[in-house]
């Protein structure tokens, strides 16, 4: 269902999110208390993770630079994730219960990665944002780039009302406008002096990679959740390893890429490495998955504003660990991001109406109308039948 419904009794039109698929559309009418545990979690886990990855990041730097090529993490991790989905996918088919279609055979396989191919869209665009987040911490701190990837709220609510047709209330576009003044304000007199790798100045090239960072991954993330709901009964297993499986395959061809043009010696995936990184891999590995956990029975906007509230331990771990100052910027801006991200998901929770309770109460007030009609109907009957009667019986009793 897309676009709006219409009450056959107060005529109102109220406004439904479009349809993703049957099976998803169905686990959206029955949220249950188990769901909103498993959001609660989510969000939880989320905000340490994107909390702690810019720490991490900044933490494998080595006089400003790093020693390891970005595009082996981001392929280390693939492969990390790769070995999760087929334990768990293994796990996950022990327990199938007698007359459970089983989902590991060849044909069921195959059908599922013909059905699930546009995976690879949002697996290319992770690739390359995986590489984007290590340049853009050549430009800034920790902190300053968890608060620029805020900004990707604003692109990804923008891509959700063009690709899947999302509904947004005037409020929540007024949240998302919060948002940016927040992020503005962190920003004022942040960006450093010099000049770039590319020939740039330090601001122009910034601003560069910025635009890069923020709409890639929101493409991605866009692209994913269409992906993942479009095949909601397909194990979400399943489904991380083909969307693992092309990012692997796209961060080898990145290898490959980064082989040819500075020569044999870079391929070697474990020069440089150190136990931050390791310690980065398994943290990028474990948001992966947890993101696709997001963007399957949750949705994206939520995912980033838990991004949003790691930008507190981010900002604060950074000031204890690294003595990054937190400016009174900072302060303003997290503060005024904090009230957005508030303002939206309290109006959220009034506007997302599950298409099957709209359909649910515009039933019921058909079936109250048609008992009305009926009753009026029989009434107005039985007084005819009356009146009709009481003409041929005499005015006195016999």
């Amino acid at each position: 269902m897309n676009g709006e419904v219409e009450c056959s009794v107060c005529h109102a039109k109220v406004p439904v999110p479009a349809a993703v698929s049957k099976a998803y559309d169905s686990h959206r009418s029955t949220v249950s208390s188990r769901q909103r545990a498993l959001n609660v979690l989510l969000v939880s886990g989320d905000c340490v993770l994107a909390g702690l990855q810019p720490i991490l990041v900044y933490m494998c730097k080595v006089d400003g630079k790093f020693k390891f090529s970005p595009v082996s993490v981001n392929f280390l991790t693939e492969i990390t994730k790769i070995i999760f989905a087929i334990i768990m996918l293994f796990i996950q088919a022990r327990r199938l219960k007698v007359g459970d279609k089983p989902f590991l055979t060849v044909s069921t396989f195959m059908q599922a990665a013909r059905n699930n191919v546009l995976l690879a869209v949002p697996a290319l665009l992770y690739a390359i944002n995986n590489y984007m987040k290590f340049v853009m911490q050549l430009y800034f701190n920790p902190a300053t780039v968890k608060m620029l990837g805020n900004l990707k709220v604003l692109v990804i609510a923008l891509l959700l009302k063009m690709i899947m047709r999302r509904h947004f209330s005037t409020i929540q576009w007024e949240a998302l406008a919060l948002l940016l003044i927040g992020i503005s304000v962190n920003q004022l007199k942040s960006l450093p002096e010099g000049s770039s790798a590319l020939g740039l100045p330090v601001a122009a090239g910034a601003y560069l990679y910025t635009l890069f960072f923020v709409t890639v991954p929101a493409l991605a993330s866009v692209y994913n959740e269409k992906a993942l709901k479009s095949q909601f009964d397909t194990s979400i297993y399943l489904q991380n390893l083909f969307l693992y499986g092309y990012g692997a395959i796209f961060n080898f061809l990145g290898l490959v890429l980064t082989a040819i043009i500075q020569g044999p010696s870079s391929f070697n995936i474990l020069e440089g490495h150190s136990k931050a990184t390791m310690f980065l891999i398994c943290n990028n590995a474990a948001q992966g998955i947890l993101s696709s956990f997001f963007f399957k029975y949750a949705d994206t906007i939520l995912k980033k504003y838990s991004s949003t509230v790691a930008t507190i331990f981010t900002g604060v771990a950074s000031a204890v660990l690294f003595g990054h100052t937190l400016t009174i910027n900072f302060i303003l801006g997290i503060s005024i991001v904090i009230i957005s991200m508030h303002q939206y998901l309290s109006n959220q929770i009034k506007d997302e109406i599950p298409s099957s309770k709209l359909e649910m109460a515009d039933t019921q007030h058909r079936l109250k109308e048609s008992v009305i009609v009926n009753v009026s109907d029989s009434i107005a009957s039985e007084a005819k039948h009356r009146h009709g009667a009481d003409e041929r019986q005499p005015l006195l009793p016999v």
